[in-house]
């Protein structure tokens, strides 16, 4: 397989809690937009979002997006509802105006930012939601629900995937589709909430669900 060749690129967008960052992969032509954001802890991202870079292959146009509190070095992130205002103004700045993202959106990420994509996925009209690590609930607190986050894509009409660790003390693969129901796809993955070391798997399932989008190309040869 040749690499595709990929444009890089950095964009800054202010929001009313702050700067924030979108780092995009642009490949020749792309067939849609993956826009993923990054979890409540550490500085760097996770080796899951890095390895959904690699969609450009498929066509994909992928950004991964850096939230106010942590382009602003914070170490601990801001409450939901900030989260979701600077999510809503990246993605209004990202979606319009010249070099806006190619449909069909796909809006997600890992943890916490899963639940930032499934909380604003209506308002920010995405066509699908790719959840990684869906925190369904505190480590033992399974009383703590979140499954109404999800729900909130799903009682839209709208395309739900969450790919899960098979060991995640937040909820596991039979415990979200428990919860969520026949209206979500839930895959099993290697590992815990971080998944393997390697996330292979994790980027079999994206890929498999971008491609039954109908909208995905075939890798370069």
């Amino acid at each position: 397989m040749t690499s595709v060749p990929v444009r890089r690129s950095i964009t800054e967008i202010d929001t009313p809690v702050g700067m924030a960052r979108a780092h995009l992969w642009r490949p020749p032509r792309p067939c849609g937009a993956l826009v993923l954001g990054h979890g409540a802890g550490g500085s760097s991202w996770s080796a899951d979002l890095l390895a959904l870079t690699s969609l450009t292959e498929h066509g994909w146009l992928v950004a991964l997006v850096e939230q106010p509190w942590r382009v602003a070095g914070r170490k601990v992130a801001t409450p939901p509802a900030q989260l979701d205002v600077a999510w809503l103004a990246v993605l209004a700045a990202l979606t319009s105006g010249r070099g806006a993202l190619p449909r069909p959106w796909v809006v997600g990420g890992r943890s916490s930012g899963a639940r930032v994509a499934c909380r604003t996925a209506s308002a920010v009209g995405a066509d699908a939601v790719l959840a990684l690590s869906f925190p369904l609930h505190p480590p033992r607190r399974p009383e703590k629900s979140r499954a109404a986050e999800a729900h909130l894509v799903t009682e839209a009409g709208t395309r739900l995937t969450v790919i899960q660790g098979e060991r995640d003390p937040f909820g596991s693969p039979e415990e979200v589709r428990a919860a969520l129901g026949a209206g979500a796809e839930v895959v099993q993955a290697r590992g815990t909430h971080s998944f393997a070391r390697t996330p292979t798997d994790v980027l079999a399932a994206a890929t498999a669900f971008l491609a039954n989008l109908g909208t995905v190309h075939p890798p370069t040869p």
